[in-house]
């Protein structure tokens, strides 16, 4: 383990709310602590939002929408904004990388490849759609012309994880000002930071007033009055199946707003004999340790064919051990710390859960050093699918490691979940993999890779992993109305 220094030099340059391109208090004057999870300490205090300063926001960007420079500026200039939002990004990504760090508790060098790269990628990828954005002309009997155009949906409420601040702020913000929607956007509170300090490049970048509106607060409050006001057309969220429900509650009993859900998930990771198995070692233990196992794809589920089930087991545990935990800002660090004690806790006790009902512990399942929220890459063997740990999204570094026999018997338990978000598959046949990938009912099925994502490819899940997509020309069509307009002749 790399020693935790003691908190890092980050400057912090926005605490407050972000509502009509000024810098404001909430209207209470409440605030929250965010916290460093790798020492437990507290950062800063963060203006905390709520219905009231909410009610402002949306004022503004229903403004901005209807009657502001946003509702008349051409679409290419949208595009523009986006592409120099993007370029400051980039410049500031040092600087960012070490927030989320900070905030977070991913590695900074991962935080900087990964979440800052992805997110400038994102913004590029969406500007270039912004005048590239058509309806289709029908024919239809009778002499009529018939056209349609994509129109924006309106004020457009997005409530993000805390999982991946910057690079989730980006999967919304992007589509939804590409297609000329107006943006009141909640951060998680557990990692404000970086989302306050994009909303400084936003105002550096020359948006509009009123365009984008960030108010960092509690769930309970901010992001309750979010889902519920009646002046938002649409809520795009991204974090729990518990709290999508009460979303998809408040959105009905309040004007029945539009509403995306990218939920949680418990995805299959399914290895056959005939693959490489030092790859399909790789691509498992990135499936499930990458971000902390804070990912809501990750491949918890860990189906290995009978024939090289031991094999398979013995690397995967030697790969886990090889992890390096420690201080994000050390670039040898592969493992930061959970986000906050709460889900520290939450991990530990599925950990403790998964030993209580049979199942092996090959590797970790103990906290690691003595401060922060720090727990040992776990590996568990002899997993039966009623498990506990099989059964429910535990978001933390725990593998689960299962037999399987063949094929048909390998699809029947990948899709024995109420989840449907992603799913992985190893083998050199072709048609195996095609039929697997086929059989599994899940939004995103990886062949020979894992949590490979690309801002032009779609994501999103089946069943009880969400509604809608993200990302791509999918993920355009979720920030926008079509109108069909019929012209007599």
């Amino acid at each position: 383990m790399s020693t935790v220094q003691a908190q890092p030099e980050v400057a912090i340059t926005a605490t407050e709310l972000l509502i009509d391109n000024r810098w404001v208090p909430s209207e209470t004057g409440e605030t929250f602590a965010t916290v460093n999870p790798s020492t437990g300490e507290e950062i800063c205090r963060v203006a905390a939002a709520d219905a009231a300063d909410v009610d402002k926001a949306v004022r503004a960007a229903r403004k901005a929408f209807e009657t502001g420079p946003w509702s008349k500026m051409n679409a290419s200039e949208r595009g523009r904004l986006l592409y120099r939002l993007a370029d400051l990004i980039e410049r500031n990504a040092e600087e960012l990388a070490r927030l989320e760090a900070l905030d977070n508790g991913k590695p900074v060098a991962v935080a900087k490849r990964v979440d800052v790269a992805k997110s400038v990628a994102c913004y590029r990828y969406f500007a270039g759609w912004t005048d590239k954005i058509q309806g289709k002309t029908i024919p239809i009997d009778g002499r009529y012309f018939c056209y349609t155009r994509h129109e924006p949906v309106g004020v457009v409420g997005q409530i993000i994880p805390w999982n991946y601040p910057m690079l989730m702020q980006a999967w919304k913000l992007a589509p939804a000002l590409a297609t000329g929607n107006t943006v009141v956007l909640k951060p998680a509170e557990e990692t404000p930071l970086s989302a306050l300090r994009i909303g400084g490049l936003i105002l550096e970048a020359g948006f509009p007033e009123g365009v984008v509106n960030i108010l960092p607060g509690l769930g309970s409050t901010a992001g309750a009055a979010i889902a519920h006001h009646m002046d938002i057309d649409k809520v795009a969220f991204t974090g729990s199946t518990e709290t999508g429900r009460l979303i998809l509650e408040a959105a009905a009993k309040s004007n029945l707003k539009r509403v995306t859900l990218e939920l949680g998930g418990k995805s299959p990771n399914i290895i056959f004999a005939d693959t490489d198995l030092d790859e399909a070692v790789e691509g498992a233990h990135i499936g499930i340790f990458a971000n902390q196992g804070q990912v809501c794809c990750a491949g918890s589920r860990v189906f290995v064919e009978d024939s090289i089930y031991d094999r398979f087991l013995e690397k995967s545990v030697a790969r886990a051990q090889a992890r390096v935990l420690g201080d994000p800002f050390d670039p040898k660090t592969d493992q930061g710390p959970q986000v906050n004690q709460a889900q520290f806790d939450k991990v530990l006790g599925y950990i403790e859960s998964g030993k209580a009902e049979g199942a092996h512990l090959a590797c970790g399942g103990e906290r690691f050093g003595n401060r922060g929220y720090f727990i040992q890459p776990t590996v568990f063997a002899g997993v039966d699918d009623k498990m506990k740990i099989a059964r429910e999204e535990i978001f933390g570094p725990v593998m689960s490691v299962m037999r399987f026999g063949d094929v048909g018997e390998a699809i029947e338990r990948a899709n024995d979940t109420v989840y449907g978000l992603s799913a992985g598959v190893w083998t050199r046949d072709i048609r195996k993999a095609t039929a697997v990938a086929n059989g599994i009912r899940a939004g995103t099925v990886w062949v020979n890779c894992y949590n490979v994502l690309d801002t032009r490819a779609p994501f999103g899940g089946f069943k009880h992993s969400g509604i809608g997509r993200e990302l791509g020309e999918y993920g355009l069509q979720q920030y926008s109305e079509v109108k069909t307009v019929i012209v007599g002749l």
